[in-house]
């Protein structure tokens, strides 16, 4: 087998990536280790900045986004039970954010390429890369039983966290930064229409609380817990009674119960692999990066990667240049960083710490205050919440 770009991963860098090179007529073949019906069902969270709804439409992948997407002008930062609403498009020149569940970006995408050329290989296992020093790398796997090898002239590793793109990069080369922290979120999925159309961010003395919503008939909704929460421990009961608590404002709002279809636990965890790029491997998403959710920002720094790797590729089809593929690290890592410093701001700034002392919560609210209650505060937050433009590079 051989194609021009081979994709580890078919989460949403992956095909997203295999999409937009499609536009630019180059071949790829994507192979994903799951199942089809496992990588639809994965549930991960849907907040889409402006750019990447912008970019998902551009790649002809916009299409039920633009009829089943909820778009959001705000969010409801609550605290001391006051509400306080930061309004998107009057702080960013009218931009906006649009919830629609990963699982149906990817749904879209893997639709789009099946019908275009089908070259998507699920159950594809025992991915291992060679020769991704020299000018012709290539992809060895197990796939129906027999073992294969596809030649590339690159490879993007869009494989997750725990994928074989970044294992296969030599220790010695990697530059790692990592931040755990000591709590987690516990996430329910409810069948109940959303109390209100925005999501709401709570600090509270009990901890963080999140609602949020996955369609006009499914809430979603999060509460900070232990990282090793027991599940067992939190019957239905208990999580609404927590978040009618965390989620009480004195404008009323209640969070309307439902029948709850779903409980996960998820760490919190910053991640950065600035080795973004050995030989001709290129890594993109969560391969190279994992913010935590409470910045909304994991899809979208895939979307930018794969952006600017996208260019990078035809740039080099076109004309024979690897100027944009030399500079996609440098380039990729300014807006990664700076989505970093946006999740560990609003982690920091609505989370209970287990050793903050009364000093850090009255600095917590001091910063709630600021960023809701001065125009540049909520610029701020609304500029970075609806996403800085793909490929910024630090500069006004």
């Amino acid at each position: 087998m051989k194609t021009q770009v081979g994709i580890i991963g078919a989460g949403p860098a992956g095909l997203m990536l295999a999409q937009t090179l499609r536009g630019y007529g180059i071949d790829c073949v994507i192979l994903e280790q799951r199942s089809e019906e496992y990588v639809l069902s994965r549930i991960r969270a849907g907040v889409l900045e402006h750019p990447t709804v912008e970019f998902l439409h551009e790649m002809g992948a916009g299409e039920r986004l633009a009829k089943e997407g909820m778009p959001h002008e705000g969010i409801d930062l609550l605290f001391r039970g006051e509400k306080r609403r930061i309004d998107f498009p009057s702080l960013t020149g009218g931009k906006k954010v649009t919830v629609y569940g990963q699982q149906e970006v990817v749904k879209d995408l893997i639709l789009l390429k099946k019908e275009f050329d089908g070259q998507i290989l699920f159950e594809a296992e025992d991915v291992a890369i060679h020769g991704a020093e020299s000018d012709t790398p290539s992809l060895s796997f197990t796939h129906e039983g027999q073992t294969k090898t596809l030649a590339c002239d690159f490879i993007a590793g869009c494989d997750g966290f725990h994928g074989a793109g970044r294992k296969s990069i030599p220790e010695q080369k990697l530059r790692l930064f990592e931040k755990v922290y000591p709590f987690a979120w516990l996430g329910v999925l409810a069948e109940a229409a959303p109390a209100q159309d925005e999501l709401i961010y709570s600090r509270h003395e009990d901890g963080f609380a999140l609602f949020s919503m996955r369609s006009p008939e499914v809430t979603r909704l999060y509460l900070q817990c232990d990282p090793d929460e027991n599940l067992e421990e939190w019957p239905d009961s208990r999580v609404w009674d927590e978040l009618h608590k965390r989620l009480e404002a004195k404008d009323g709002f209640r969070v309307n119960e439902g029948t709850i279809i779903r409980k996960d636990v998820t760490p919190m965890r910053s991640f950065v692999c600035e080795t973004m790029r050995h030989g001709r491997l290129f890594l993109a998403g969560d391969a190279a990066h994992i913010v935590p959710p409470t910045g909304a920002k994991g899809l979208n720094l895939a979307a930018g990667d794969v952006k600017l790797l996208s260019e990078g590729l035809a740039d080099f089809y076109k004309s024979g240049s690897t100027a944009k593929l030399d500079g996609y690290e440098a380039l990729a890592l300014k807006r990664i960083w700076a989505a970093q410093r946006f999740s560990w701001f609003m982690t920091s700034l609505l989370h209970k710490f287990p050793d903050g002392a009364a000093f850090d919560h009255e600095i917590q609210f001091a910063d709630l205050d600021f960023y809701t209650g001065t125009e540049t505060g909520r610029r701020n937050v609304a500029e970075n919440y609806v996403g800085l433009p793909f490929g910024w590079s630090g500069g006004v």
